[in-house]
């Protein structure tokens, strides 16, 4: 006979099989986020194991504190250890946009004015440009883009 096991009952369980659901997703879909519940997950689990007259509400609190701890631990584990990549600024579009030369769409002051970037525009401040002028992005408050007029070239 087949012994069949009453989940509700044993909350431990509970929490390693979440545990071992969000590891198996955080597998499928990559993020780097649900591992880190995961881990919070089976300690819980753990915990709970343990401490086996631990109140849900007791667990669901654990589950915060040691998520929030996991995260953190995380999230410094990857300040101190970053990823090689062979595109650093793939998810920095301003980073990509620096010394870019664009056209001037509204003149460009120290108050502001607009570029054409591609086939937008986007807010840019710098010295003083006249609408059809070429610039070159030197970097980016904000959305905001600093620029600044191309070298003149010297005449013959």
């Amino acid at each position: 006979m087949i012994a069949t096991v009453d989940w509700l009952q044993h909350p431990p369980l509970l929490w390693l099989l979440a545990a071992a659901l969000l590891g198996i997703a955080e597998l499928v879909v990559p993020g780097v986020f649900l591992v880190f519940l995961a881990i919070a997950a089976a300690i819980t689990g753990t915990i709970a194991l343990l401490f086996p007259d631990l109140p849900a509400g007791g667990q669901l609190l654990g589950f915060a504190l040691w998520s929030a701890v996991a995260v953190l631990i995380g999230k410094r584990w990857y300040r101190d250890f970053p990823v090689a990549t062979a595109d650093p600024l793939l998810n920095d579009r301003v980073a990509r946009l620096v010394g870019a030369v664009v056209t001037v769409v509204e003149p460009v002051s120290d108050h502001g004015g607009r570029v054409r970037v591609g086939d937008g525009e986007w807010p840019a401040r710098g010295p003083d440009a006249p609408a059809g002028a070429r610039v070159r992005i030197t970097g980016a408050d904000g959305a905001t883009l600093r620029v600044e007029p191309l070298p003149s070239l010297p005449q013959d």
